[in-house]
Parts: structure tokens; C-alpha cells; sequence
């Protein structure tokens, strides 16, 4: 998707430890405009796939997966990475390492929002090494649910998250994949969608 390759260009930072910083308008800051078109064209990726379900995880998949929803006119459901007092007891729980923070968190779905009968779509904002993934993974396979679709706005391609998913087998799209990230460089991969 070329317009979030010029959005990255723009207003993205490049950190120490190949962290690429895009909280302006991807994971902070929201802009509602782009991030639709992001839905729209998840929409157009995956459209034939039977989605019944969109599945992310707290906080940053958030409003991707909501616009994406918009498009499937599909429920979201979002993995939590807290206990509260109304989330239900039956649920489903896994645990997943965030790189970013350098904590691992247990993720969980109430069961009530999620079973055999979804086919679901995973949506987030980056893939690294895919250990949000994996948890959303595990979470829709303990439901029983069929993963038909990943939908990944930013991908690490120097990192094996997405290889390892795509080797394995499933239905991984990308919107736009950094192959290098270097201070004051970002060299993107050519793809076709």
C-alpha cells in the first residue's frame, strides 16, 4: 500500500533496536482517514474469505481491526492483556512476549465471543518476530474457530515472524514490509497485492 509507505516516510522515526516509531497517526495518534483506507483495503485483500469475525489484540490493533469491521460489517473482538472485574471467567488465555516492552503478558477472549463456527481474521499494526501473532493464534485455536486470513499493516521483513507464518501455511498479507531500517533510511520491499 503505497500510501502507508509514504506515511511511514513522512512522519515514521527509526529507534535504536530496529524500532520503527509511527504513534502520529498509526498507533497513538490516530488519523481516521488513512486508517480507513487501511481498513478498506484489508477489506479488498480478504473479502473472499467468508470473515465472520475480527480478531486483534489490545491496545494498538485496535483501531485498525474497528475500521477493518467497518468494511465486513463483522464484529470485532479484541484480546485483553488485563483482568477486570466484568471480563466473564470462561475464557481463553495465552501468552505473548511484546518486544516493545520487554514483558510478557497473558492475553484473553471471553469464550462467549468466539467459537467453532467464526472464521476469523487476525488483524494488527506490526509483525517482528509474530509473537502478538502467535497469542491471537493459539487464542482463535482453542476456540475452535478457522483462521482464514492475517492482516498485517507493517512488516519487519528482516525479522522471521512473517516468513515462519507464511512458510506454515497461512493466508498473511502486509501492507507495507520494511526490508531495512537504518536512521534517517527505511528501504521498503516491492510487493504485489
Amino acid at each position: 500500500m503505497d500510501s502507508l509507505e509514504r506515511m511511514i516516510l513522512k512522519h515514521g522515526e527509526v529507534k535504536e533496536g530496529n524500532i520503527l516509531k509511527v504513534d502520529s497517526f498509526l498507533n497513538h495518534q490516530l488519523n481516521p482517514e488513512f486508517l480507513y483506507k487501511v481498513g478498506e483495503e484489508f477489506y479488498r485483500l480478504f473479502k473472499d474469505e467468508g470473515i465472520t469475525k475480527i480478531l486483534t489484540i489490545e491496545v494498538s490493533g485496535i483501531a485498525l481491526a474497528l475500521m477493518t469491521g467497518l468494511f465486513f460489517k463483522v464484529p470485532v473482538v479484541f484480546a485483553k492483556k488485563t483482568v477486570s472485574l466484568n471480563l466473564d471467567k470462561d475464557i481463553y488465555t495465552s501468552k505473548v512476549f511484546s518486544y516493545t516492552k520487554n514483558q510478557v503478558y497473558n492475553i484473553m477472549i471471553s469464550k462467549k465471543y468466539l467459537d467453532k463456527s467464526d472464521k476469523v481474521l487476525l488483524i494488527d499494526d506490526f509483525l517482528a518476530e509474530g509473537n502478538a501473532i502467535r497469542g491471537l493464534i493459539d487464542l482463535t485455536q482453542k476456540s475452535g474457530a478457522e483462521i482464514r486470513g492475517i492482516g498485517i499493516a507493517i512488516e519487519k521483513g528482516f525479522q522471521q515472524g512473517g516468513r515462519m507464518l507464511r512458510g506454515e501455511g497461512y493466508n498473511l498479507k502486509s501492507l507495507a514490509i520494511v526490508d531495512e531500517l537504518k536512521p534517517g533510511s527505511i528501504r521498503f520491499r516491492d510487493q504485489e497485492n
